[in-house]
């Protein structure tokens, strides 16, 4: 019986000392130090100041959406918005490009912040948009778990293009901010009866 208790001691003292943060902190410092080789500096100094708050990234099952450096510079991120701003441009799962070009033109899936969506519009050689931003530089983050993409600004969640609606972009070079011009109705599928 005293043998179990010394074997049972040191593994609750191990238990208890665990961090309380629940993401991956390796995959958090990988997926980091991918964002840095691709010159998202912005991003990950928001992302350490967050990490540094216990419990405010509960899992490394996500997508990041980064804006560059110079559209972060023109966004306004106070201390007590940090959390809403890195988890609205985030998916809680990780999708690679290749996972976000097989979703349909329209598809609405939910940020980290289940209330505030993204719309993934697929505009062939135009590119990839989620709401209003373009992904620029796609799979950044390849050392880990969590998925990350360079988009062209920050995301907005506000009069979003109706679901049966596929948009055209014509490409705006001074903001690189999508706007659209045009709508084309989709086609309704036949019914099975």
């Amino acid at each position: 019986m005293a043998l179990w208790l010394i074997l049972l001691i040191p593994l609750l003292t191990v238990a208890d000392s665990q961090p309380t943060n629940g993401i991956n902190q390796t995959d958090l410092q990988a997926a980091m130090t991918d964002m840095r080789m691709r010159s998202y500096y912005g991003f990950v100094i928001l992302l350490k100041i967050l990490d540094s708050i216990p419990n405010s990234l509960q899992s490394t099952d996500l997508t990041f959406l980064m804006p560059n450096d110079e559209q972060l510079s023109h966004f306004s991120i106070t201390p007590g918005n940090l959390h809403d701003f890195i988890l609205s441009h985030s998916i809680p799962t990780p999708l690679a490009l290749n996972h976000l070009l097989h979703f349909p033109n329209g598809t609405l899936v939910p940020s980290s912040i289940p209330s505030r969506m993204i719309r993934i519009t697929n505009i062939g050689r135009e590119g990839m948009f989620l709401n209003n931003a373009k992904i620029i530089i796609p799979n950044v983050c390849q050392s880990s778990w969590i998925k990350c993409h360079g988009i062209s600004a920050a995301l907005t969640f506000g009069n979003m293009v109706p679901p049966l609606q596929a948009t055209e972009f014509e490409d705006h070079s001074k903001n690189n901010v999508p706007k659209p011009f045009r709508h084309v109705k989709r086609k309704k599928a036949p019914t099975v009866q």
